[in-house]
């Protein structure tokens, strides 16, 4: 019989979840009609101590699906023109067959069995994600199909605010403005400050749990008859 392997830090920390950091710019709200226009994606890894820190990114400039909606002030806001080619975008399935290939590679290694999505407003940017796979008709989608982290939450909770710029500079973490609404920069930032807020946790003495009662007989749920 083979010897069961032990699971990894990481494994253990989020229920065999990989967390993977996910952001995307779009042409506007509306996930199944609006453009997609960047996405990026940034893996997490978990030293020997278990502290978690960010890892890998991944980025592609995406060319509007055929009949996407592109709202006029969503292009203002982001400052992206989706036409310029300097962009070098690519078309929206390899973009996606890319960043999950990407995304499945890092679950094995890890030895995780699934990834979940991690972002601010995460509902935001996993719509849009499951929408573009579905429209590229990809089956091996190694996101969770509904659960995920969301930073904004997170934040409001330990950092008392809910903006990602003000919530990074909470936390002592740099943040250009200039830089935002890039889907590169924002990615990575969001994955500093989730690692910022789950080591923060563990710092404090949340994590790994701590048995309740040392008593054979008494079990969790009787702890709270």
């Amino acid at each position: 019989m083979a010897e069961k392997k032990e699971k990894t830090l990481m494994a253990q920390r989020f229920r065999g979840f990989l967390p993977v950091v996910v952001d995307v710019e779009t042409g506007g709200f509306n996930c199944k009609t609006d453009a997609l226009l960047e996405i990026a994606m940034v893996t997490l890894r978990m030293d020997e101590s278990g502290w978690l820190y960010p890892h890998e990114a991944i980025d592609a400039n995406v060319i509007p699906f055929e009949g996407a909606n592109l709202e006029k002030e969503a292009l203002d806001f982001t400052g992206i023109d989706p036409f310029d080619p300097s962009r070098e975008a690519i078309g929206e399935e390899e973009a996606m067959t890319k960043m999950l290939q990407f995304v499945r590679k890092e679950v094995k290694s890890t030895g995780c069995n699934r990834a979940i999505l991690v972002g601010h407003n995460a509902h935001f940017d996993h719509g849009f994600l499951k929408e573009a796979i579905e429209r590229t008709e990809i089956k091996r989608d190694p996101f969770h199909p509904f659960s995920s982290f969301d930073t904004a939450s997170l934040s409001a909770l330990s950092l008392g605010h809910t903006v990602l710029a003000k919530s990074c500079m909470l936390a002592d973490i740099d943040f250009d403005n200039k830089e935002a609404h890039s889907a590169a920069y924002d990615t990575w930032k969001t994955a500093e400050l989730f690692c910022y807020i789950v080591n923060r946790w563990k710092e404090l003495g949340g994590w790994p749990l701590k048995e309740i009662s040392d008593g054979p007989e008494e079990s969790f749920a009787d702890m709270f008859k």
